[in-house]
């Protein structure tokens, strides 16, 4: 979740993709893969999968970055590459939220060159992507923001790096998007490693039996349920080393009681259709017609407008969306940070009725409370390390998910597996990941293209900009102590 249209997107990432771009290469198609057209979950279409590009050393990759202030800026937080990278494009088979058959695509990052870090055996991480709008989102594309910061962090440094772009994505069948459904979004995450694990004979990946899991934002949930399915319905097939959960929303039901409450994230236009949308083709029960829940328009055409062609910025400035969820009723909590952030998403023209609202908060039973508690979290005990990292001062995950779940997992006699790490203690991440973070935040305050004030310039780009790298670095750093540790 966040406020930009790629959401838990880094910025930082974005500006090099015109050069990782350019050092696109020919695809696999050619030399004639074998193709498999059944329904089997997690089968894969095409063996090999398309390469998208070649980077072969690490050379080639720090020529790539190194092309732009932003490159250079990211590599300098991430480290001199050690790594080529191969960039591969997959179609797989997997199932939507009615466990209908379906496809989704991915991607598929392997390390190249001859440093110790890129041959071998390598550890492999499967990484869950931010929410995003774009229907035609393709995360396995060194064209892709998000897509280009895990080639700096993971796979330069010696990661197989293996992605899902969802179902309801890119070349999916699939009419809508599972949007935060646990269950469905592991089941993908899964069928998407299955599809990986039977390419990487071919495309010269020799994976360890070290399995990380990641993703931010939506994806931090995602990767949070991937491992959760790992650990019971799917033990038999895979053991997660461990997983590094970034800025999700892991509380569902608090979440959705803080946003109806008044306490509305930034945001919330975006990602309230997408999760109605979802939970209403899930379990069908969430309403009866889209104007029980929405305002007109947009009751007449919101359930297929998410994800679509459109970015944020257009669908605000066309009017297809309004920046305000409710009409009346903000939060007030005394922080003026917080009041003043709650206050933005209330006003007219909202988008959720007042009656709906009602309806929720006053009725215990409504079926809104069991999908956000059939989607929470806050119901599993992690057999293996954790982390989840955030911000403290997110305006739309908010850091009470990160503090709550690990509160939940203390409770259930795990805290040793947990480790929180904030960006804003320096405590948690040390002084330099938290000085560095510290540096970007007052870099964007100082930006006058991000906002009229200080404060605004920092919260509109926190969730979407600044986050995600320093988070990224911070998972990294966990997971590689993981390995040193022989965890």
């Amino acid at each position: 979740m966040t406020t930009r249209r790629s959401l838990g997107l880094a910025a930082t990432a974005t500006l090099v993709t015109a050069v990782l771009t350019a050092c696109s290469g020919g695809g696999d198609v050619a030399s004639g893969p074998a193709i498999d057209l059944g329904p089997a979950r997690g089968s894969l279409v095409a063996n090999p999968p398309v390469t998208l590009a070649s980077m072969p050393s690490a050379a080639d990759v720090t020529a790539a970055f190194s092309a732009s202030a932003s490159g250079r800026s990211l590599l300098a937080l991430a480290g001199t590459p050690k790594c080529g990278v191969n960039f591969h494009y997959m179609e797989y088979n997997t199932v939507g939220a009615k466990g209908e058959a379906t496809n989704a695509t991915g991607g598929i990052m392997v390390p190249q060159g001859t440093d110790a870090a890129c041959t071998g055996a390598r550890p492999v991480l499967l990484y869950a992507h931010g929410t995003t709008v774009d229907k035609a989102y393709n995360n396995a594309s060194p064209s892709s923001g998000e897509g280009s910061l895990l080639a700096a962090v993971y796979a330069a440094q010696g990661f197989i790096v293996v992605t899902s772009n969802f179902a309801g994505y890119d070349a999916s069948r699939l009419p809508y998007h599972p949007y935060l459904n646990a269950e469905q979004q592991s089941n993908d995450m899964v069928d998407a490693m299955r599809a990986a694990r039977a390419a990487f004979p071919k495309i010269g990946a020799t994976a360890s039996d070290k399995l990380f899991l990641s993703g931010y934002s939506q994806g931090g949930h995602v990767s949070m349920a991937t491992h959760k399915a790992m650990q019971s319905t799917y033990a038999n097939e895979f053991k997660v080393t461990a997983s590094g959960n970034m800025s999700g929303p892991y509380s569902m039901t608090n979440t959705v009681r803080t946003v109806f409450g008044g306490g509305v994230n930034a945001g919330a236009t975006i990602f309230a259709p997408l999760l109605f949308t979802s939970w209403q083709q899930s379990y069908g029960n969430l309403y009866s017609s889209p104007s029980d829940v929405y305002e007109s328009p947009y009751a007449s055409y919101v359930e297929t407008l998410l994800p679509g062609a459109q970015s944020i910025t257009q669908l605000y400035t066309t009017g297809k969306l309004p920046t305000k969820l409710f009409a009346t009723g903000a939060l007030v909590t005394g922080d003026p940070s917080m009041d003043a952030l709650f206050a933005n998403g209330i006003g007219t023209p909202n988008l959720i009725k007042q009656s709906y609202r009602t309806a929720v908060l006053s009725t215990p039973t409504h079926p809104v409370w069991a999908a956000a508690a059939k989607n929470d979290l806050l119901s599993w005990t992690p057999a293996r390390p954790v982390a989840l990292c955030f911000g403290a001062q997110d305006p739309t995950v908010f850091a009470t998910n990160s503090s709550d779940a690990a509160t939940y997992f203390a409770s259930k006699g795990a805290s040793a597996l947990v480790k929180t790490m904030n960006l804003e203690d320096s405590a948690s991440v040390g002084p330099t990941l938290a000085g560095a973070f510290a540096a970007a935040k007052a870099a964007a305050a100082a930006d006058p293209s991000l906002g009229a004030s200080p404060a605004e310039r920092v919260l509109s780009s926190y969730h979407g900009s600044l986050v995600p790298p320093f988070c990224n670095i911070a998972v990294r750093s966990y997971f590689q102590g993981v390995l040193a540790a022989g965890l």
